[in-house]
């Protein structure tokens, strides 16, 4: 009897109920639990994940999706989202020394740089030039865990360097490793590192890729080829560190900045993920890398020479200034030039540096297309081993257009 009285009390709650949300009286909250159609899909930002450090070593634990809620700011929470995924990964390298004229027997710290994690095996990416000259090496993760660390192998020629902690006392998180032919000019550039020390862990600064195809130097004096330009914010101390794309991937390691001051002046210049990926597992199974070298020195050819050196103004290519006396190039035959013109390329020191005349003009690299000096350089990088052989196909001013095969050798230490 009770129920009987009770059921037209509920029916008419039911209906008030349901007029109430059809004006938008009832709370947001009720709506949420009322049904999935209740409130629009989150958009979900493809490809951003977010990993958490597993409790266990060598371990990898599945990244959620990151959802953006309707209305939010999208650019924040993409920063946000690259935070959490790759700062578990980056940390503060201690270059730490015996002093020679003290009565302390402790290493000290020297200097300091950044680094990320590679594999789950604890080995670690830094520059060259972060542990030259290191008795020791510490280094600090992001969740406070201090750890020695030992060198296995670094290329100047690239200023890069693997160095290995136990695996079995950190909580490793791999890096996820980008793609250098997705990188473009104007895309996102981030860089996590420790600029100025350890108090300024995890720092990440933001902008853009600025430039790409740049060649650094290396302390050898080789360049280093297609390094990317960015107007993030790189500061000593982020030497060794990450620059990322908006996924979170790395597509560079930090290295150097243009600056009279020693700080940041908006260009910095990362070694390209395409290098570091040739580079790091040889450095890692061989505990050497071995660049390919032809020998030549030489620049961009300008169609302002074609008089001088006796070439097109149409043609395009790299022109061979010198030959290493028995080098590969000079072994096969290639020219160098050989006698100044009145065209003057710079002011030296003793006066004037002219364009010299004679040498050969190289246009492809084994059928691809040669349009300046770096071409060439990046094409051995990315492709050759010492032993490999290439064809150069060049223009001889008088001879017109040859084919010549060059075998490749090893790099020498310095530039001779």
């Amino acid at each position: 009897m009770r129920r009987t009285r009770l059921l037209p009390l509920l029916v008419a709650a039911l209906v008030l109920s349901l007029a109430l949300m059809g004006c938008g009286l009832v709370s947001p909250a009720i709506r949420l639990l009322s049904g999935p159609t209740a409130t629009p899909p989150a958009r979900v930002i493809e490809k951003v994940v977010v990993v958490t450090p597993t409790a266990q070593p060598l371990a990898a634990t599945p990244a959620p999706s990151v959802n953006i809620a309707p209305g939010a700011d999208v650019e924040s929470q993409i920063l946000e989202a690259i935070y959490q995924k790759v700062n578990p990964s980056v940390v503060y390298i201690e270059n730490l020394v015996k002093p020679t004229r003290s009565t302390i027997t402790q290493a000290v710290p020297e200097s300091s740089g950044s680094g990320f994690v590679w594999d789950a095996q604890g080995h670690i990416i830094t520059n060259n030039h972060v542990v030259s000259g290191a008795d020791e090496l510490r280094v600090t993760f992001a969740d406070g865990v201090e750890l020695p660390a030992t060198v296995v192998a670094t290329d100047p020629d690239s200023d890069l360097a693997v160095i290995i902690v136990d695996p079995k006392f950190a909580r490793l998180v791999p890096v996820e490793r980008g793609d250098i032919a997705e990188v473009v000019v104007g895309q996102r550039a981030v860089a996590i590192g420790n600029p100025f020390g350890k108090l300024q862990m995890g720092t990440m600064t933001v902008g853009i890729v600025s430039a790409i195809g740049r060649s650094i130097p290396s302390v050898t004096q080789f360049q280093i080829p297609e390094a990317i330009q960015t107007d993030a914010a790189i500061n000593p101390g982020n030497s060794g560190g990450p620059l990322l794309n908006d996924r979170g991937q790395v597509i560079g390691v930090n290295a150097q900045i243009r600056s009279e001051s020693g700080s940041n002046s908006g260009v910095g210049f990362a070694i390209p993920i395409s290098i570091v990926q040739r580079v790091v597992p040889a450095l890692i199974k061989d505990g050497k890398y071995r660049h390919a070298y032809l020998g030549i020195s030489g620049n961009t050819y300008s169609p302002a020479w074609a008089d001088a050196l006796g070439f097109s103004t149409d043609v395009r290519g790299a022109y061979l200034m010198a030959m290493v006396s028995g080098g590969p190039s000079d072994k096969a035959g290639l020219r160098g030039a050989s006698k100044d013109t009145k065209v003057v390329l710079d002011i030296g020191v003793s006066g004037p540096i002219y364009l010299p005349s004679g040498g050969d003009l190289v246009t492809a690299i084994d059928g691809q297309a040669v349009a300046k000096f770096d071409d060439l350089l990046i094409y051995l990088e990315r492709n050759k081993s010492p032993g490999d052989e290439v064809k150069l196909t060049i223009v001889r001013a008088g001879e017109g257009q040859k084919t010549i095969t060059v075998k490749l050798s090893e790099r020498p230490a310095r530039v001779q």
